[in-house]
C-alpha cells in the first residue's frame, strides 16, 4: 500500500470514535445517494446532465472545491492546478502571475468565464486566476481542445466555467479565516438567502494580504506582497415554466509589489521594483424565457472595466481593458434531438495611456448552432458550429462534432474540432515585463488549431477508470522575436506546433475514503529557431503524475495526503540551465469539526521544500530584449509552505 494512503488511513483512525467504523455502511449509502444527484452542465449549452454530454467535460463538484480552498482560500490556482491535463504556468515571477495551459496549449489560448460569461475580458491577464476567490463556487466545468464554436476566438484551447453557488430554501451564512508561515492571511465571508417566493440572493466578500518574502537572500522577491479586496453580489430569479433571471456585480482592487527588495539592486547595478495596481468592475446578466412550443429564448451579456498600473523598474505603463458581450439564443428539443441556434457580438478594447500604438478594438459578431441527436438509446452524436467576422482578422468558421456511445458500464467519446485565436500583444513575456521594448503590431494572422480527442472511460463499483488520447495542431502561432538587443517583435511562425499525449486516471472510492492516480504525458514540438529543424516545446513537462488519498465524513471532519511528480522541462534561454529538475511535492491536509458549524483545519503545502532557487538563481546576469530580469519558472518559488484557520457556518445546511 502506497504510504500516503497508510498515513491517510492512520490519520482517519485516529480522527474516528471506536464506534465510528461500525457506522461506515450506514453513511456510505447516504452519501452515494447524495453524490449521484445529476451534476447539469452549463458550458456546453445543452443543460444536458454530465454523463449524457457527447463532449467531454471534467466537472469539479462543490465537496472537492471546499478541499482545495482550504490549501489557498485566496485564489483558484490550485483548484485547476489539481486537475488532470491542466497546468498552472507562473508567466512573471516578479508578481507571481500564472496562466492555465490545457494539454500543453499555451495559456493565453483558455477562455475563462463566469455563469458562462466573459467577466474577466475576452483575454483573462496572468494575474485573472490570482484574483478569482473560490468562496461562492459551487461547480468548475472544463472543457478541453477547440471550443470556438460555442465561445469564439478566446476559446482556443478550451474553456473553464466557474459555475456560482446557488441560495438554498433556508438563510445561510458563512466566513473563513487563514493565515499562512509565508506571511499571508485571508479572510473571505458569504451569505445566501430567499428573498420571496421566486426571488433569492448572495453576497461575496474578501479581504485577501501577503507579505513579500527573499527566501534565498538574493535581494529579488520570490513571493510578491500584495493586498486584494472583492465583493460580489448575485441576485436570481425563477419563475413559471422553467423561467429565469441571474444578475451579478462584481468589484476587485488589488496593489501587489515585487521586483528589487529594498536597497538591492540587479546586477546592473540598479534596482528594478515591479508592481501593478489593479481595480476591475464588471457586471452579467442571464435571462432564460420559455417560447411556447419552440422552445427556449435566452439572452445573455456583460461589461467588464479593468484598469492598470504597472510599474517595470524606471517605466510606469497605464492602460484600460474593456470587453463587452452580448448574445441571444433559442434552444429546443423534440423527439430525442436538442438544438441550439443564435447570435453573439463581443468587443475586447484595450487603450494605454502611456504607449498608444498598442491600442485594439476587436469587433467579433458571429452566428453559432449546435444539434444533439440520440440516434440509439446508447449513442449520442452532436455537432455545432459558428462563424465569426472578427473586424481585423477576418471571416473564421470554427466546427466542432462529437461522439458518445455508452455501452454498459463503459463510456467513449470522441471529438474533434477546429477554432481560432485574435493576437493580441500579451504573450506571457509582455505580460512579464511589459510594452516598452516591444514594436508595434503589424501583419500579423490569426492563429489556428485543429484539436481532436478519444475518451474512454469505465466505471463500476467502487472503481473508476478513464483514459483520454488527445491530439492538436496549431499553425500561425505567435512568439516574439528579437530585432535589436533591447527590441522585439511579435511575428507568425512559420510551420505549426504539433501536440499529442495521453490521460490516466484511475479512482477507488469505498466508505469515506476516496483513492485517485493520474498521470499526464505530453509530447509537444515546433519548429526551431529560424524555422530550421523542430525542438520541444519549452515548460512543457512530457511526464506528470498524482496520488491523492482523502478520507472524509461530513460532521467529523476530513484528512488526506497528496503527491505529485513534475518531469524534466525543457528551458528556453536561460543561462544556468538547458533543462529543469523533476521535482516531487506532498502535502496534507486536515480539517476536524468542534461544534456545530465550527471547523478547524491545517494545511501543509510543499513538505519536501522543493524550490527553483535551490538549483538556480532566478535573477539573469544580463536583461533581455524584451525587458525580463528572471528567468522561466519552471518549479515552486514559495518552497514549504503551512496555512490554517476556522470555518463558521451558519443556517443552510451543514
Amino acid at each position: 500500500m502506497p504510504s500516503t494512503i497508510r498515513v491517510a488511513l492512520l490519520a482517519a483512525t485516529l480522527l474516528m470514535p471506536a464506534s465510528g467504523w461500525a457506522q461506515i455502511a450506514t453513511d456510505t449509502l447516504v452519501e452515494e445517494t447524495e453524490e449521484s444527484e445529476d451534476i447539469i452542465v452549463q458550458a456546453t449549452r445543452s443543460r444536458r446532465r454530465v454523463q449524457d454530454e457527447p463532449t467531454k467535460v471534467e466537472v469539479l463538484a462543490r465537496e472537492e472545491i471546499e478541499e482545495k480552498i482550504l490549501m489557498r482560500p485566496g485564489n483558484i490556482a490550485t483548484i485547476l492546478s489539481e486537475t488532470g491535463g491542466l497546468r498552472v504556468q507562473v508567466t512573471s515571477p516578479a508578481l507571481g502571475a500564472s496562466n492555465i495551459r490545457i494539454q500543453g496549449m499555451d495559456g493565453r489560448y483558455t477562455q475563462l468565464l463566469a455563469d458562462g460569461l466573459p467577466l474577466y475580458g475576452g483575454q483573462a491577464s496572468s494575474l485573472g486566476l490570482l484574483q478569482i476567490a473560490p468562496t461562492d463556487l459551487g461547480q468548475v466545468e472544463v472543457i478541453k481542445g477547440a471550443a470556438s464554436a460555442l465561445y469564439g476566438a478566446s476559446a482556443l484551447g478550451g474553456v473553464i466555467n466557474l459555475v456560482s453557488r446557488r441560495p438554498g430554501p433556508a438563510p445561510e451564512a458563512e466566513l473563513l479565516l487563514n493565515g499562512t508561515s509565508r506571511g499571508g492571511q485571508d479572510a473571505t465571508a458569504y451569505a445566501a438567502a430567499p428573498l420571496g417566493a421566486a426571488w433569492s440572493g448572495s453576497l461575496t466578500g474578501g479581504l485577501h494580504r501577503q507579505s513579500r518574502r527573499d527566501l534565498d537572500g538574493d535581494g529579488w522577491s520570490d513571493i510578491s506582497g500584495y493586498r486584494r479586496g472583492t465583493l460580489r453580489s448575485r441576485l436570481f430569479w425563477a419563475g413559471p415554466d422553467d423561467a429565469s433571471a441571474f444578475v451579478t456585480l462584481g468589484a476587485m482592487r488589488e496593489s501587489r509589489h515585487g521586483g528589487t527588495e529594498q536597497g538591492r539592486v540587479v546586477p546592473d547595478g540598479r534596482a528594478f521594483p515591479q508592481d501593478q495596481r489593479t481595480k476591475r468592475f464588471d457586471a452579467g446578466v442571464v435571462v432564460a424565457l420559455p417560447a411556447g412550443d419552440i422552445g427556449t429564448v435566452q439572452l445573455r451579456g456583460s461589461a467588464m472595466l479593468q484598469d492598470h498600473r504597472h510599474r517595470f523598474g524606471a517605466v510606469v505603463e497605464r492602460d484600460r481593458h474593456a470587453t463587452f458581450f452580448a448574445e441571444a439564443s433559442l434552444a429546443g428539443d423534440a423527439g430525442g434531438t436538442s438544438w441550439l441556434g443564435g447570435v453573439a457580438w463581443q468587443l475586447d478594447r484595450f487603450r494605454s495611456k502611456t504607449y498608444p500604438a498598442f491600442d485594439y478594438g476587436y469587433r467579433a459578431p458571429g452566428l453559432f448552432a449546435q444539434v444533439e441527436r440520440d440516434v440509439l438509446p446508447d449513442l449520442t452524436l452532436s455537432g455545432s458550429g459558428r462563424i465569426d467576422v472578427h473586424n481585423v482578422y477576418g471571416t473564421q468558421a470554427s466546427p466542432r462534432v462529437s461522439l458518445l456511445y455508452k455501452p454498459g458500464a463503459w463510456t467513449v467519446r470522441a471529438s474533434g474540432g477546429r477554432g481560432f485565436f485574435a493576437p493580441t500583444p500579451f504573450v506571457d513575456e509582455i505580460e512579464a515585463a511589459g510594452l516598452s521594448r516591444l514594436d508595434p503590431l503589424r501583419g500579423l494572422r490569426a492563429e489556428t488549431a485543429t484539436t481532436g480527442s478519444l475518451d474512454i472511460g469505465y466505471a463500476r463499483g467502487a472503481i473508476e477508470a478513464n483514459v483520454t488520447l488527445f491530439a492538436a495542431r496549431l499553425r500561425r502561432t505567435t512568439e516574439l522575436a528579437a530585432v535589436a538587443s533591447d527590441r522585439v517583435a511579435l511575428v507568425n511562425v512559420a510551420g505549426a506546433r504539433r501536440i499529442a499525449g495521453g490521460e490516466w486516471l484511475l479512482r477507488y472510492r469505498r466508505g469515506p475514503l476516496t483513492v485517485t492516480a493520474s498521470y499526464v504525458h505530453i509530447h509537444a514540438s515546433e519548429p526551431g529557431p529560424g524555422g530550421i529543424g523542430r525542438r520541444i516545446v519549452p515548460l512543457t513537462p512530457r511526464h506528470s503524475a498524482g496520488l491523492v488519498a482523502m478520507w472524509e465524513k461530513r460532521d467529523r471532519g476530513r484528512i488526506g495526503a497528496e503527491l505529485y511528480y513534475t518531469g524534466r522541462q525543457p528551458l528556453d534561454d536561460d543561462p544556468y540551465r538547458r533543462r529543469s529538475r523533476p521535482y516531487v511535492e506532498l502535502g496534507m491536509l486536515g480539517e476536524i469539526v468542534v461544534g456545530p458549524g465550527i471547523r478547524l483545519f491545517l494545511n501543509a503545502e510543499n513538505i519536501l521544500d522543493v524550490r527553483q532557487t535551490r538549483y538556480a538563481p532566478l535573477v539573469r546576469p544580463t536583461r533581455t530584449a524584451d525587458g525580463r530580469w528572471t528567468v522561466d519558472a519552471w518549479g515552486p518559488t514559495e518552497g514549504f509552505v503551512l496555512n490554517g484557520g476556522v470555518r463558521l457556518k451558519l443556517g443552510g445546511r451543514r
